[in-house]
Formats: C-alpha cells, sequence, structure tokens
C-alpha cells in the first residue's frame, strides 16, 4: 500500500495542465506539411500557427516540414494519398488552387477535407533597394512601354496569386497579359533571391513574406495590391495610384480525405481554438494578416468557388 501510494505522488499526471487536455485540442504526433520552400507564405503561415497553439497550450511538438514542388501540387499529392491520417494537415492558400489547375493535376482541393481558412492578405509590389524605380508610376510607366523586357517574378505557379495579381496590374495599364514575362519561384523565399539580385525588375508576394526587408530597406516597396493601405507601411495601394485593382490572398489548413468526424472535429477545434487565442491574434498584427476565420462546409464551399474564380479570371485575360 506505501508502495502505491508513492508511485501516485511521484509518477507524472496523464492530462497536464496547459497541455491541450483541457480543450480536447491535444493531438500527439500532429505534423503540419508546408507545399514549397522554407521562407515563403505557407511556411511563414504553419510556423507561426504551430508556435501559437504551443505556446497557448492546446499542444505540443507540432511538426512542420517543408515538401515543395510543381507550386504546391506534390504536397497536395502527398497529402490526399494520405487517406485517413488525423494526424496531418497542410499549410495551403489560392496558390494551391491555382497550381492544381495550371499543372493539371490529377488530385485537386476537392479531394481533401477542408479544415479552416485562418488569414486573408494583400500582395505587395516590391523592387530591390537599388533600383531605378522609385515609385509604382515609373515601373508602370516603363512596364507598358516595354513589358517583355522587364520579368516580374512572383511566389506562385500560373493561376496562383502572385501571378494573377501582375497580370491584373497588366490590364489595367493596357498592357496585353499575355505580353508579360512572369517568373514562377516556389514560395517568397525563392524569389527574394531573385529580387535582391535584380534577376527579376520587380516581384509580387504576400506582405507577411516580405515585411522585415521592408523595414530593413532591402526592398523598396513601391504599392499593395489591397483596399487599403497596409497599417505601419508606407505605400500606396494600386487603386490611388490609378490602377483599378483590388486583390487579396488567403491562406488555410486542409487535411487528407476519408477523415472520422471524431478526427476532423479535433483538427477543426484545434484551429478554433488557435483563432481564439492571444497569441494568433498577435501573429495577425505582427504579419499585416487580415482574419479571415472560416471553417467547415463554408471552407470547402469557399475553396470550390476559388477554383470558379481562378478559371475565369484566366479566361477572362486570354491566359
Amino acid at each position: 500500500m506505501l508502495g502505491a501510494a508513492l508511485l501516485v505522488l511521484v509518477a507524472p499526471p496523464l492530462l497536464t495542465a496547459g497541455s491541450g487536455a483541457e480543450t480536447g485540442t491535444q493531438i500527439p504526433g500532429l505534423r503540419l506539411m508546408v507545399p514549397n520552400t522554407p521562407g515563403g507564405g505557407y511556411d511563414i503561415t504553419a510556423r507561426t500557427a504551430a508556435k501559437n497553439a504551443e505556446d497557448a497550450g492546446l499542444t505540443h511538438n507540432i511538426e512542420v516540414f517543408n515538401l515543395p514542388g510543381a507550386g504546391g501540387t506534390v504536397g497536395l499529392t502527398r497529402l490526399v494519398g494520405e487517406h485517413g491520417n488525423g494526424k496531418l494537415a497542410m499549410s495551403m492558400g489560392l496558390g494551391v488552387v491555382g497550381a492544381a489547375r495550371s499543372n493539371h493535376s490529377p488530385k485537386t482541393l476537392a479531394d481533401t477535407t477542408p479544415i479552416a481558412r485562418l488569414t486573408e492578405e494583400q500582395d505587395v509590389v516590391v523592387v530591390a533597394k537599388d533600383s531605378p524605380y522609385r515609385t509604382i508610376g515609373q515601373l508602370m510607366r516603363a512596364w507598358k512601354k516595354n513589358p517583355g523586357k522587364l520579368p516580374v517574378g512572383g511566389g506562385s505557379s500560373p493561376g496562383g496569386p502572385d501571378h494573377l495579381a501582375p497580370m491584373l496590374m497588366a490590364r489595367a495599364a493596357g498592357i496585353e497579359p499575355r505580353k508579360v514575362n512572369y517568373v514562377p519561384y516556389d514560395g517568397g523565399g525563392e524569389l527574394l533571391a531573385s529580387i535582391l539580385g535584380s534577376k527579376v525588375a520587380f516581384g509580387v508576394s504576400g506582405v507577411g513574406e516580405y515585411l522585415d526587408q521592408i523595414n530593413s530597406g532591402e526592398l523598396r516597396l513601391l504599392a499593395v495590391t489591397g483596399p487599403k493601405r497596409v497599417r505601419g507601411l508606407d505605400g500606396p495601394t494600386l487603386k490611388e495610384s490609378g490602377y483599378d485593382v483590388d486583390f487579396t490572398n488567403w491562406r488555410g489548413i486542409v487535411a487528407p480525405p476519408g477523415l472520422s468526424d471524431a478526427e476532423r472535429e479535433k483538427l477543426t477545434v484545434l484551429v478554433e481554438k488557435l483563432h481564439a487565442s492571444p497569441e494568433w491574434r498577435t501573429s495577425l498584427r505582427t504579419n499585416g494578416w487580415d482574419d479571415a476565420f472560416l471553417t467547415g462546409q463554408e471552407f470547402g464551399d469557399f475553396l470550390d468557388a476559388q477554383d470558379k474564380r481562378v478559371v475565369s479570371v484566366l479566361k477572362e485575360l486570354g491566359l
């Protein structure tokens, strides 16, 4: 009896405070896939979400790993192949929607289990600090004069946000989208090196990906693509600069197909608790992200609508 009493006193509790036990959000062995290279928007979103979830005591030891390729469709194919795996999820967004279309992927987001849309953010139009273009007007005039000789880089495949945004910019400036020299990179991390190395005349990517470089002066911000200026950044919107463009990107989380109701609910509750945490609220402000939370079937319907939107815009632009 004495030995049993001592065992109770010294053994660690099976459910510890701050482990996610109280909220039902603990998923041991949870892995979060990033379908592009480190430093891109999906990567930043995934690592921020994982850290915030752990800091908030919702779960622990989330493994974030990168599986880049083909604009995110390599990761998408892997995710769909993990049928019934309730301990795997993928960070994704509009770029994967577009890549699935442009790469004619046999797997699409309709094959996944939608968990949540997390954020919405504007794209930024940036150049290297030593670029001759100091304003968006200067860049657009030079681009219109000779679009083929001013390559624009983006961190997504054709059909993704970093491709659609400059195509809409081109149309607004009177440039035939087919004449645009668009150079795709597998995420904002790869794109950054090409902007800084002047391999492209300018780049378009998510605001959260390049905040540090803009604030340090390594990149010069010329404009943002959304309906309003980004708080804390000195850059006009395209609309106020005379170009009729209003474009935003979004990011979210999907899981493999074939999950049980309990597994899907577990992932959804974890993300709901993350969304409500002060840690996540701070990250939204820090990264310039807008809250765009949406879960379950509503998110699934949104994904379907986004797929149709990509097809429609590409047809409208003649691409």
